[in-house]
């Protein structure tokens, strides 16, 4: 009502206000994520400090033309603070109904998880309570959380200048075969020390500085041997209810049991382990496209600096939209000097204008909540500054890594969709299929269409058994990964970029489509019938580009670009993003337009390449008689069992060549070392 009644005075009497009058506390939880900084898109942390330093008050601009603000006196902005402080601290039905709403749509944002805060405005400003009105709000809270099946985990206590205020973390209570699933991509150049970071965090035992914690993450025996990762490795971290790491090694063999971290999780991290060295950079695409991270660890040694490939991975994580923070390795073994040169390089590249992001030094936990619940912004870039070999601040990043919520929500009407990033034959069990469930809901038993073979078609197929991180369950939901065992089928019919697909969503597969590209990098120029290969979601393809809107492309130009796919048809959506990558050419871009679908493909596309096949072999066929009579041989096959009218068929070089063959056949006991009995026998029809 003091709104209101400010609104009709200045109405009446308008005028210039200080900015204090202005500051109406709408609530005294938290705001939503997404800053509270002005309509140009700044931002500012919780504690109301803009990022870039520049406090809320020095940001009025007095001279811009327009209509003056409601001129709202102290004492009614105190009361309205008063209503919305005993709105918390002793709710009446209508108030308890708002707050219960509006926690509700917070926890349906974050994906099953918030940062509350209580006792601070909802401008930023940390207004504080006493003990007394502290312990009431608390009690709101926590009957608030009793009602939506949640958990409230108290994240840290402060005392601001008016009364205390405390962080909360609320997560969404999970069954004993369900958890929250978080993606995090693990990047960087080749001895970052990716695969020790990852060793230490899962199996809790700290690196002897000579390759020892990585050891237990390899999967095939030349990376043991160099060290070096050259596959998309998994692997997983759990954390319980209170936020505690429930990994916890065989005492025998050091192995992780995948199914009792699931069980004691309330929330998985999933490290998606990719390879740092330039030969593996196809596999590395793969692993920032097909596997769908919701976030991306970029890793950075603090001796060697930014160097190699770190440049490039940043750039493919930007060009994805996946947000990235930052982790320097090494500190126990790094000059002083060296590290605060590698530091200061990093917050020049992640301010610069390719990338125009806000680095954060974290320092403490109060640095992690502020990140944490900043992040999702994807303009803060937190970096952390640890050590394998002493354990320097890891636990710092294993509570960051437990505050992260998934970024996008699914719903459970949803057609379901799941898209195929690995196949395996098990014995005992079949074909089985891993990957990521985009849409919908999946059940045992359930009959999907699997998609496209080569000719574009789709086979239904049942849904045999399903597994979350080696842990059998009955479904798996919208952006969760799984395993699944199928029935009847042979896992040489199946391959990386395939889809199963609800039969509601009449599935067609497509060859041609329409792009809009920005090239990044290219030495010369991009033109028509120009070749790469195309990276989207798990689809991994070479494409030739057919025409575009412009005569030719450089570095830094954007163009829509009509692509065509070389070997087979792809299930394709419009606004998905595709990475062009062919040798150090390198280009991004979104699918605006699906054009051919498959119905009239094979009458199109075979014959032409019979003929090419045809026309490249002619030439030999002078030369020599071995391949004439093989190609005469595949020409006989696709006439017919009328052989006879070959060289009616057949231009004047194969009559000529059908002649030579048969004359050698004849005189095959003089000259039988070069002609294949296949040839002398077709000779002599």
């Amino acid at each position: 009502m003091a709104s209101i009644a400010a609104a009709h005075e200045a109405a009446i009497n308008p005028g210039s206000i200080p900015l204090a009058d202005a500051l109406v506390p709408a609530s005294i939880f938290a705001p939503d994520r997404g800053g509270c900084g002005d309509d140009a898109g700044d931002e500012c942390f919780d504690d109301g400090d803009m990022i870039n330093g520049e406090p809320e008050d020095r940001r009025v601009d007095f001279t811009s033309k327009v209509e003056a603000r409601p001129r709202i006196s102290l004492r009614c902005q105190m009361n309205e603070w008063m209503k919305q402080m005993l709105a918390l601290v002793s709710p009446n039905g209508e108030q308890y109904d708002s707050l219960l709403r509006q926690l509700r749509d917070r926890m349906e944002e974050g994906c099953g998880e918030t940062i509350y805060v209580v006792g601070m405005g909802s401008d930023g400003g940390d207004w504080g309570l006493d003990e007394k009105d502290m312990e009431a709000s608390v009690a709101t809270v926590h009957s608030m959380c009793e009602q939506l099946d949640t958990d409230l985990i108290p994240l840290r206590e402060r005392n601001e200048a008016a009364g205390l205020v405390r962080d909360y973390l609320i997560r969404r209570r999970v069954g004993e075969l369900d958890f929250l699933e978080v993606r995090v991509a693990v990047v960087g150049n080749v001895d970052a020390g990716k695969s020790t970071l990852l060793g230490v965090l899962t199996h809790g035992e700290l690196d002897n500085g000579r390759g020892f914690a990585r050891q237990k993450l390899f999967r095939h025996k030349h990376e043991m041997e160099s060290g070096r990762t050259s596959s998309v490795g998994n692997d997983i971290l759990g954390f319980d209810q209170e936020g505690q790491v429930v990994n916890k090694p065989d005492s025998h063999g050091g192995s992780l049991d995948w199914t009792k971290i699931c069980e004691k999780s309330s929330k998985v991290i999933t490290f998606i382990d990719l390879a740092g060295h330039e030969k593996y950079l196809k596999t590395t695409v793969f692993g920032m496209t097909g596997h769908l991270p919701d976030f991306c660890m970029l890793m950075v040694g603090s001796n060697a600096g930014i160097v190699g490939m770190t440049k490039e991975h940043l750039g493919l994580a930007l060009a994805l939209n996946v947000p990235v923070f930052v982790v320097v390795t090494k500190i126990d073994m790094c000059p002083s000097n060296i590290l605060q040169e590698t530091l200061k390089l990093l917050q020049r590249l992640l301010k610069s204008p390719g990338c125009r992001k806000i680095p954060v030094l974290v320092q403490n936990k109060d640095d992690v909540i502020v990140t944490a619940s900043n992040f999702s912004s994807e303009r803060m870039c937190p970096i952390f500054q640890i050590s394998n070999v002493s354990g320097e601040n890891m636990d710092l990043l294993k509570m960051f890594l437990n505050l992260l919520s998934s970024r996008t929500s699914y719903r459970d009407d949803q057609p379901a969709e799941f898209q195929i990033d690995d196949t395996y034959s098990v014995p005992g069990v079949g074909t089985v299929v891993s990957g990521t469930t985009l849409h919908g809901l999946i059940r045992l038993n359930d009959t999907m269409l699997l998609g496209p073979d080569p000719l574009g078609s789709f086979i239904p197929i049942a849904v045999k058994s399903i597994h979350r991180k080696r842990m059998p369950v009955k479904e798996v939901r919208g952006g969760q990964t799984a395993s699944f065992a199928l029935k009847k089928i042979k896992r040489s019919s199946i391959r990386k970029g395939m889809v199963m697909v609800s039969p509601r969503l009449s599935p067609q597969a497509t060859w041609e489509f329409e792009a809009e590209i920005l090239v990044l990098h290219h030495p010369t120029t991009i033109s028509p019938r120009y070749q790469a290969m195309v990276h989207c979601g798990s689809i991994r393809q070479t494409a030739t580009i057919l025409s575009m809107n412009r005569d030719c492309l450089r570095t830094g130009d954007k163009a829509s670009v009509h692509f065509r796919f070389i070997k087979t048809p792809e299930y394709l959506h419009c606004d998905q993003r595709l990475v062009f990558r062919e040798g150090r050419t390198k280009a991004v871009g979104t699918i605006t337009k699906l054009l051919q679908s498959t119905n009239n493909l094979p009458s199109n596309s075979k014959p032409p390449q019979i003929k090419m096949q045809s026309t490249k072999k002619a030439p030999i066929r002078k030369e020599d008689g071995t391949a004439a009579g093989d190609d005469a041989t595949t020409i006989a096959q696709s006439a017919g069992p009328n052989t006879t009218q070959l060289p009616k068929s057949g231009g004047g070089g194969r009559r000529r060549g059908g002649q030579r063959h048969k004359g050698k056949g004849q005189n095959n006991s003089t000259n039988n070392s070069t002609a294949p009995p296949s040839s002398s026998g077709i000779g002599g029809c």
